[in-house]
């Protein structure tokens, strides 16, 4: 579903991304680990098409995505660091919303189910977002990746800033979204989380992946271990 192939990012004499390979399946949630300026967000801005690669090729569901720039997005959805949804508009009326500019058509009560499902509480359906949490958007990104029926998603630091409980809560969502069949990657400093939830790991370096791996092949100790033998 989200293939990179010798995908490199320059600019200028700057080498963001060098020579990435990864392939994310549907159903596997592959967790890129690294410290800050590693090359995680370039490679989730490439396959959004916010930059385009310098080098190699990158594709999502079969179609090369700067060739493909807004078909792509069909298959696709994405949560930030900080999801920016419309704080005068309600939960509810944010999905409609955006739903609607996916060109997605749901009943009021449709859209409420993928809320519920989201796990956003029923009280909060026509809260005002300003109110939200940051847990609570993200809930609604969650419910928006539903109502896309997207194929995979790309995610950028989603439990920065979470509390354990909403962390914890979150991670079962995509769990959720992995029974679905979605490929899910995500960029995290995270290693506990990438532990608990991901089917394979890549840890990156100054732009390249020095190391990818089965989930299953190591316990949170060596993953601590082999993460800062890496980055140090």
């Amino acid at each position: 579903m989200l293939i990179a192939k010798n995908l490199t990012k320059e600019y200028g004499n700057f080498t963001a991304l060098n020579q990435l390979n990864i392939n994310v399946e549907q159903g596997n949630i592959y967790c890129l680990l690294g410290a800050n300026g590693a090359g995680k967000s370039t490679t989730i801005n490439l396959f959004l098409g916010f930059i385009p690669a310098t080098k190699g090729t990158i594709s999502i569901n079969g179609l090369e995505v700067q060739e493909n720039l807004i078909k792509t997005k069909e298959y696709i959805a994405y949560i930030p660091e900080n999801l920016m949804l419309y704080p005068h508009l309600s939960g509810l009326e944010n999905l409609e919303y955006l739903a609607t500019l996916a060109q997605k058509k749901y009943t009021k009560n449709q859209l409420i189910d993928f809320l519920k499902e989201a796990g956003l509480q029923n009280d909060a359906h026509q809260k005002r977002v300003a109110q939200y949490s940051k847990g609570m958007r993200q809930k609604v990104g969650i419910a928006l990746a539903l109502a896309k029926d997207a194929k995979a998603l790309l995610l950028d630091e989603p439990t920065s800033g979470l509390d354990p409980q909403a962390s914890n809560e979150f991670s079962n969502l995509l769990l959720k979204l992995k029974q679905k069949n979605v490929a899910i990657l995500m960029a995290t400093h995270d290693l506990f989380r990438a532990k608990q939830i991901a089917t394979h790991i890549g840890i990156m370096k100054e732009g390249v992946l020095v190391k990818s791996f089965k989930n299953e092949e190591v316990t949170l100790q060596e993953l601590e271990n082999i993460y800062l033998e890496i980055i140090n």
